[in-house]
């Protein structure tokens, strides 16, 4: 296996490219190719992976996260980088953050779809460690 960094990823599309630590041309991997680690893919993240010939070019055969379980045991928490933090919020500046982000994204939300979608990202942000309690 090689190793590399992500040196770009765009996550609307969801691809991106890996530049290899000994140098070469740049990788294509999609998202999808980290499996249950997707969510983690950002750029400035090193990965180990092997490389296949696409259509277009070089790809990833396989790729994953350096340092991060490949996949966490059914019904635990999310795996974390050691480096990656985030803020602890309240469950209330949790919630007011998220009121605002909807009101401001999607502004043609009633108020019961913003009370029932801050409902389940609160759920959500508990059970990953983001809210304080």
């Amino acid at each position: 296996m090689a190793s590399g960094s992500i040196i770009r990823f765009d996550e609307l599309r969801g691809y991106g490219f890996i530049a290899p630590a000994d140098g070469g041309e740049d990788i294509f991997f999609h998202a999808n190719d980290f499996g249950e680690q997707r969510r983690l893919v950002r750029p400035g993240l090193t990965v180990d992976f092997e490389v296949t010939e696409g259509d277009r070019g070089l790809k990833v055969a396989s790729v994953a996260l350096q340092g991060v379980p490949a996949e966490a045991p059914h019904g635990t928490s999310s795996p974390r980088l050691a480096n990656d933090e985030c803020d602890v919020l309240t469950a209330a500046a949790f919630t007011a953050a998220v009121t605002e982000l909807l009101i401001e994204h999607a502004p043609t939300l009633t108020g019961a779809q913003i009370m029932q979608a801050r409902a389940r990202l609160l759920t959500f942000a508990d059970g990953h460690g983001w809210i304080e309690g």
